[in-house]
């Protein structure tokens, strides 16, 4: 609350009276100043009750018109006389220049000296700062415990209420997410306009429009911003300033607690699609798992996987990523999470992703859309790390096909920038010469009875058939890499020889099942129709 030449009138112990200029009453007090000078206005700041006994006043009636002229253009908050021997009585024609200004016009009377004027106001400018503390300790414990109850919105509210101001919280790239009042504002746009303009990692900017100050600054305590925070009012009082870098720390541990919660979640969603991920690739059907004694029963599968973890609708871009610099692809799950939602910009889109680290690179689970999100999650996941970032990717029509769509995906990594399954031609020719419905009737028939048995029996047979073929056909090999004894190894090929009927022997065998359990991997699993 700014003091004013009213207040200054109502002071006890201080005997002040109004001669003109009753329209200024209203005029802010910064500073309570004496002086003689014949020209004060240089050495004036605006906002000065300016006290003087007259013996710099100009000897013509013009000149000291001009005198209260230049002490009005120069922002003085009044304009105050005290009577003596010398200045026994105000010229008229001050008088009628403050009156027609509207320059309030005092008289300090009595015993009051110059000095007590300036303590005073000396006094009321620390008690205002003591109170201003106090109510800014208020606000802050507002703001605290809105935070807790009501998350970034209380924040916001509560500042806007001690400041009013309006507020206005942003994403990392400008975007509104929380307001108040709710609902879009003009000046929103303005806000992120100027965040666009702060390229270094930490800043802020006001930008003073006369009767409204815009000001910005960002969120977060290290790395890049986290989001940003702008108010918009009547001014940058330092008690508003001290609150918005209140409620910009709120703001940043709500949004710091935010993402580590949502870098949790995401753990756990890629520990369970990388459960499904290992049970596909030792051959178990990605629908199902083998029952019984004989196989371990991997943990999740694909269907599991669309119990536990919420999903987008498919279909889906399946992506991995990695930095063309050597032991890196660990450090990049972190700063995914940043980038997903950089280019998502819908929080709960972004939850249904998924973010998980695999021994080709990191795995990312998104909503195919056109355009594709992968090249911006790409462009945004370097940008975020300051590594060149290379990525594959590949289209999943549903949860069945990410296993394989990964594959492919982690096939293309390494290269650079963003490679898609469908943007090279060697692909879109065996897509063109297989026919995916014979493909599928070609496998079932193959491993029908292989797959049944093991349902029956809980064994593992598809299992070790194929990896007996990716072996070179090497049972001390796939009996290693199994982890079993070759005997064993030897016993489960000939239960699945008698089982489908084909001699393990014959190069032509051989190629039937091992074209059966790896057709899936030659055509990409978003190509299929």
């Amino acid at each position: 609350m700014p003091l004013t030449v009213a207040d200054v009138l109502a002071m006890p112990m201080l005997e002040i009276s109004l001669l003109a200029g009753r329209d200024g009453l209203g005029n802010h007090v910064r500073w309570a100043h004496v002086t003689e000078l014949a020209d004060p206005v240089p050495w004036l700041r605006g906002g000065e009750l300016v006290m003087t006994v007259g013996l710099g006043l100009p000897a013509s009636a013009r000149g000291r018109a001009e005198y209260v002229e230049r002490l009005s253009g120069a922002g003085c908050a009044a304009l105050a006389f005290a009577l003596d021997e010398h200045l026994t009585e105000i010229p008229p024609e001050i008088v009628e220049t403050a009156a027609r200004l509207g320059l309030p016009l005092l008289e300090v009377t009595g015993r009051t000296p110059f000095v007590a004027v300036t303590e005073a106001v000396a006094r009321w400018h620390a008690d205002e700062r003591v109170r201003g503390e106090r109510r800014a300790a208020a606000a802050q414990e507002a703001m605290a415990r809105a935070a807790l109850r009501h998350g970034s919105l209380g924040i916001l509210r509560a500042l806007a209420e001690h400041t009013d101001c309006e507020t206005l919280l942003l994403d990392p790239r400008g975007r509104p997410r929380v307001s108040h009042p709710e609902g879009a504002r003009p000046w929103h746009a303005e806000a992120a306009a100027a965040v666009g303009q702060l390229t270094g990692p930490r800043g802020s900017m006001v930008i003073d429009k006369g009767d409204r100050v815009l000001q910005v600054q960002s969120l977060g305590f290290t790395g890049p911003p986290r989001g940003w925070l702008a108010l918009r009012g009547a001014s940058t009082e330092w008690h508003t300033r001290i609150l918005a870098n209140q409620a910009a720390s709120l703001l940043a541990i709500e949004l710091v607690g935010l993402h580590r919660a949502r870098a949790r979640a995401h753990a756990q969603r890629a520990a369970v699609l990388s459960a499904v991920l290992d049970s596909s690739a030792l051959g178990c059907a990605p629908d199902r798992a083998p029952t019984g004694t004989g196989a371990a029963a991997p943990l999740f599968t694909a269907g599991r996987l669309a119990e536990i973890c919420p999903m987008p609708p498919p279909p889906y871009e399946v992506i991995v990523a990695v930095a063309r610099t050597e032991g890196e692809a660990p450090a990049l799950a972190d700063p995914a999470l940043d980038a997903l939602s950089d280019v998502m910009g819908d929080p709960a889109a972004e939850e249904t992703a998924f973010v998980c680290p695999r021994p080709g690179g990191l795995l990312l689970v998104v909503p195919q859309t056109d355009p594709r999100l992968g090249p911006a999650l790409v462009e945004r996941l370097g940008t975020l790390t300051g590594l060149d970032i290379s990525a594959g990717a590949c289209g999943a029509r549903d949860i069945g096909e990410i296993a394989s769509a990964v594959r492919h995906a982690t096939a293309l990594a390494g290269g650079p920038g963003y490679t898609h399954v469908d943007d090279l031609e060697p692909w879109a020719l065996l897509r063109d010469a297989l026919d995916p419905e014979g493909v599928a009737r070609f496998a079932d028939v193959v491993l029908k009875p292989l797959r049944e048995h093991d349902l029956r029996h809980g064994g593992a047979l598809v299992t070790s058939v194929r990896t007996f073929l990716d072996c070179g056909a090497s049972v001390e090999a796939a009996a290693r890499r199994l982890g079993v004894h070759r005997n064993t190894m030897r016993a489960r090929l000939q239960t699945a020889e008698r089982v489908c009927g084909r001699d393990l022997g014959k190069a032509r065998d051989r190629l039937e099942l091992w074209l059966a359990l790896s057709l899936e991997e030659f055509v990409p699993p978003g190509r299929r129709s």
